[in-house]
């Protein structure tokens, strides 16, 4: 038998098609003596098949001709339709037509319904042999190869096109509907049953089923999503898929869904500051800037800014290969038209070597500080490396500016310098105590520093994390529902950074007003909607994206907070204030320094974390536990940075 499913399944194209002209050659005498026998009234049988036996060969004839004419042997048997049958009907028609002819030329003429019955009975015996015919390749297939055996997901109208379109395929079995319409349930569908969804397992076991295919596309892709998670929560090892709609596929409805951009005046809960390209560009403009971090999140806005008040010089100083990459092949276009020479130096500003090198030889005149690492538990995991980037980083390239007649020096920092709770805001307030000293240490270089929140947007933050996990179907993971951080637009902070870095006297601390804070949860909620999903919560256990709380992480902080002291100074900007606070001597900023540096020589983060606590003021480290996943009263919740 395996054989003979071998030689038919490798049959060539022609010879096919010489076996479909002879089956419907075979069905010609066939469907002559059955209507023979039904239709007995103008002359006896054998009279009757005598004189067919004459007439039978020219028809055969005209059958092979009209069949080729039709091109019916060309059509494939498991690509019949309407269209096809129609064929059939014409080829029996023409036949039904040449026979009464060739009778009525002939000596025994038949009734008209014979001829009428003739061309009936031949168009069955052609359908009903392609459906044999194509059952018995099936069977062939089956026994030669293994079958995939599906269980479709949805009995809706893309389920039924899925299931009539499987039905003629060689290797996949659609073996049954699971649909959570109770109206369906219980139906037949295309030919299939119609099951309930928490009968899967046993459906799985029963009917042997490799892989489910999700047929309803008119679900969010979260809804997907969570289907599939069931799936996979029943403990059984099969594909899950997920297909798109036909009008999907010839475009009529969108394939892929897309994230919406997020209205940022709806996140911020106020309008972004407006970007004045004129205001702080006057400390920059025809000088050599070097912005180091410069293919970070900030440090690149900073460079595109830097670029718009028309520099000698862009020196982008940046530790990663791919960022630096990046950041020059965007900026080369913009430095063209404003004139600027833009030059991308790999390296560490913990290496004086380079640094000094840098600063000399291309004559800098301006730095602007932003590289530092920022995450938060990603700088708690390593502290020793935080802080050698983010202190020993800072000394260092504020040194060497001294050292070299730098102008103006701005160190971009962060507001989880104030109290901070965790190793990367204790070397953010580290790195702003090596800053204050070196103003008040120097004559010529103006220091200061720049303190503000989270930026929207940036690499790390919470709102590409979001998009992410809605991306993924969700949940949304939060530390804590009472979470709540200032927000600003990178584009408004680098300007805001550029215009105080203009206000710059030396050793200021200047603070960018950022609003009221947000509470991360209604940020998780407003991007939910905004993605065009709803929440699912205890209320709304339909929705699509459910916010998952997941417990605060070590050195996090439920609030932050801008300022250490009490009370701030105006500055010619409504939204920019310096804040005079109290900063180390001299000796104890260098014995910080000569411990931090021994703490990194011989790989001691006791000693590290040593250093933040006794210099830090409000540095109060504490051991976070996390909590298990819980619910939010009104939401599952999701993780902030």
């Amino acid at each position: 038998m395996n054989v003979m499913s071998h030689l038919v399944l490798k049959l060539s194209r022609p010879h096919k098609r010489l076996i479909m002209i002879a089956v419907d050659l075979t069905l010609v005498p066939l469907a002559y003596v059955f209507t023979l026998a039904v239709q007995q009234r103008t002359a006896p049988v054998s009279v009757l098949l005598e004189n067919g036996l004459l007439l039978l060969p020219l028809l055969l004839v005209l059958t092979a001709a009209f069949s080729t004419f039709l091109r019916i042997p060309y059509i494939r048997l498991n690509a019949y339709d309407v269209k096809g049958m129609g064929r059939i009907g014409l080829l029996a028609l023409l036949v039904a037509i040449s026979n009464a002819a060739l009778h009525q030329g002939g000596a025994v003429a038949l009734g008209a319904g014979a001829y009428v019955v003739f061309g009936i009975v031949f168009f069955l015996f052609a359908a009903i042999s392609r459906v044999a015919m194509l059952e018995l390749v099936f069977a062939f297939y089956r026994r030669i190869s293994p079958r995939r055996r599906v269980l479709i997901y949805g009995a809706g109208t893309t389920g039924m096109q899925l299931a009539r379109a499987l039905a003629g395929h060689e290797s996949i079995d659609a073996v049954a509907f699971v649909d959570d319409n109770p109206s369906l349930q219980g139906l037949i569908v295309a030919g299939l049953p119609v099951l309930r969804p928490v009968d899967i397992p046993e459906i799985v076991t029963g009917r042997l089923v490799h892989r489910v295919l999700l047929a309803m596309p008119s679900l969010s892709r979260p809804k997907l999503v969570q289907i599939a998670r069931q799936l996979e929560g029943m403990g059984l090892e099969l594909e899950v898929q997920a297909l798109p709609s036909f009008a999907q596929l010839i475009g009529e409805e969108a394939l892929l869904e897309k994230l919406k951009p997020v209205p940022t005046a709806r996140l911020l809960g106020r309008e972004a500051v407006s970007r004045s390209d004129e205001v702080g560009c006057a400390h920059m403009a025809g000088r050599t800037v070097l912005v180091s971090g410069g293919g970070g999140s900030i440090g690149s806005e900073l460079c595109r800014q830097v670029l718009a008040c028309k520099p000698v010089k862009l020196v982008i100083f940046e530790i990663s290969e791919f960022a630096l990459y990046e950041i020059e092949k965007a900026l080369t276009p913009l430095a063209q038209e404003t004139g600027t020479e833009i030059v991308a130096v790999l390296g560490s500003v913990t290496e004086p070597r380079l640094v000094r090198r840098i600063l000399r030889m291309h004559d800098v005149q301006v730095v602007l500080h932003a590289a530092a690492y920022k995450h938060v538990p990603m700088v708690e995991a390593n502290p020793l490396v935080g802080m050698a980037n983010n202190v020993l980083g800072t000394w260092t390239l504020a040194r060497e500016a001294r050292a070299a007649g730098i102008e103006r020096f701005v160190l971009i920092s962060s507001d989880k310098a104030v109290r901070p709770t965790n190793v990367m805001g204790a070397s953010k307030r580290l790195a702003e105590l090596v800053v204050q000293d070196f103003a008040a240490r120097s004559d010529g270089t103006i220091f200061a520093m720049v303190r503000f929140g989270n930026v929207l947007g940036s690499s790390g933050s919470v709102i590409p994390l979001f998009q992410e996990q809605i991306a993924r179907g969700g949940p949304l993971t939060l530390t804590h529902p009472d979470v709540t951080r200032y927000f600003m637009t990178v584009e408004e902070a680098v300007s805001l950074v550029l215009i105080a870095g203009s206000f710059a006297k030396g050793g200021e601390v200047f603070v960018l007003d950022m609003g009221k804070p947000k509470r991360i949860l209604d940020l998780a909620r407003q991007v939910i909607v905004d993605a065009g999903y709803t929440v699912r919560d205890d209320d709304h256990p339909d929705g699509d994206i459910e916010i998952r709380i997941t417990g605060l992480r070590q050195g996090e902080k439920l609030h932050e907070e801008l300022l250490i002291g009490d009370g701030l100074l105006t500055t010619g900007h409504e939204k920019i204030f310096c804040a005079r606070e109290e900063c180390l001597s001299e000796i104890e900023v260098a014995s910080a320094v000569r411990a931090l540096r021994e703490a990194a020589a011989t790989g001691d983060e006791i000693a590290a974390r040593a250093v933040a606590m006794r210099w830090v003021d409000g540095y109060a480290p504490h051991p976070v536990q996390p909590a298990r996943m819980t619910a939010v009263s009104g939401a599952r919740p999701a993780r902030v940075e």
